[in-house]
């Protein structure tokens, strides 16, 4: 790979790594329309770079035997890409609607009729030499290949245009945080598109009045476009992705959170049951299944409750620290009491009814895990609760 090709591989493999994350939620919600849509989108535009690397249009036409037939591929792509855009910020834009249904098929219409130009012209235009970086300047006065370039560039200019229009007229409106970054982020992508039409449309403009600004065209044009695909496709992930990783941290830190305390009672028979979730199973059930298993030992664990040392401990603590830590240290000092218990099979109270642990555990589990991951600050208390028990019978 050489240091020209970099530039095209980079945006080729973000927007492939796109694609693979969304493939998970994909095969979850393929009847969705706006995840059907978002795929699509990342389809089409990774397809589009790796069509147009350079690598990939020698291979197309060595494999084809016809020169340049990565263009009409190409464009046809980028037009596809440009007719997604507009139904999905129309998606966003519109409550459903006949109206809103009418006017999404009429772009695919329009989109799916120049894709047909593309290649009605590409056929009927004489293009027998092969140019991998300059195509758009080279044949820019060639019957029929020039107007299959101004084809898709004018299209993807007019698409950018009216997308960027609708999205600024609804902006006002967008409450939804992830939607607001989304809309931003394809303002700037489409900015940047319009820069990539700019800068191509004058370097061919240059040709026909006998003026050479090829560079705008094969340097400057091509960084317009790679960023512009990249912000595109954050654009319109980020409003399903945000929501997505904002619930998936807190499970994360929740699951994490919890590990001290199930780790503490899990010698308890429900807390050790083995479950048949796998590798991939969501981490919102693996914290359902966590939170589950720690409340079903607090039910094993309730005859082996010593409510009196969660007392004793809660009243040491509370001088020094604020009420929910001294919670969860007196929580933790009395569930590993308990567990010592249940070990040995020693009840505390028995009855017909066997008791259960009360909220002041229940409702403290988050200061409890806390509390147990800090087994020093713990192992203090617990002497000074002792200290100072040996100091009452001794009295």
């Amino acid at each position: 790979m050489t240091n020209l090709h970099l530039p095209y591989i980079v945006p080729t493999v973000l927007l492939a790594i796109a694609l693979v994350l969304k493939a998970p939620t994909f095969l979850r919600a393929s009847r969705d329309p706006d995840v059907r849509a978002t795929v699509l989108l990342l389809a089409c535009g990774t397809a589009v770079f790796v069509v147009i690397t350079p690598d990939t249009i020698q291979a197309l036409n060595v494999a084809t035997g016809i020169p340049n037939i990565a263009a009409p591929i190409a464009y046809s792509l980028l037009t596809v890409f440009c007719g997604i855009n507009l139904t999905m910020v129309m998606r966003w834009r519109e409550p459903p609607s006949p109206r809103r249904r009418r006017r999404m098929i009429t772009v695919s219409w329009i989109h799916a009729g120049i894709v047909a130009a593309l290649w009605l012209t590409f056929l009927m235009a004489d293009v027998p030499v092969a140019r991998i970086y300059d195509l758009d300047t080279y044949y820019a006065t060639t019957p029929w290949m020039q107007e299959h370039i101004l084809l898709y560039l004018l299209n993807h200019a007019v698409s950018v245009i009216v997308a960027a229009y609708m999205l600024w007229t609804w902006f006002s409106q967008v409450t939804e945080r992830w939607l607001k970054t989304g809309v931003i982020v394809l303002q700037l992508g489409f900015a940047l598109g319009l820069l990539f039409d700019t800068t191509k449309l004058i370097a061919i403009v240059a040709r026909w009045t006998g003026n050479n600004l090829d560079a705008l065209s094969t340097k400057v044009a091509p960084q317009f476009a790679f960023v512009e695909a990249i912000l595109v496709a954050i654009g319109f992930i980020a409003p399903q992705a945000g929501p997505f990783l904002e619930t998936w941290s807190r499970n994360q830190a929740a699951y994490r959170r919890l590990h001290p305390l199930w780790r503490t009672l899990r010698e308890t028979k429900a807390a050790a049951a083995t479950a048949s979730f796998g590798l991939w199973t969501p981490l919102e059930l693996r914290l359902m299944q966590r939170q589950q298993r720690i409340h079903d030992a607090l039910r094993v664990l309730g005859p082996y409750f010593d409510s009196r040392l969660h007392q004793r401990v809660y009243a040491t603590a509370l001088p020094e620290v604020d009420e929910e830590r001294a919670r969860g240290l007196a929580g933790a000092l009395a569930l590993q009491n308990a567990v010592e218990t249940y070990r040995a099979q020693i009840p505390l109270n028995t009855g017909d009814q066997p008791p259960q642990i009360g909220h002041e555990v229940t409702s403290h589990l988050d200061a409890i895990a806390r509390a147990l991951s800090r087994p020093r600050h713990l192992d203090n208390i617990r002497q000074r609760v002792s200290r100072a028990e040996s100091a009452q019978s001794h009295a």
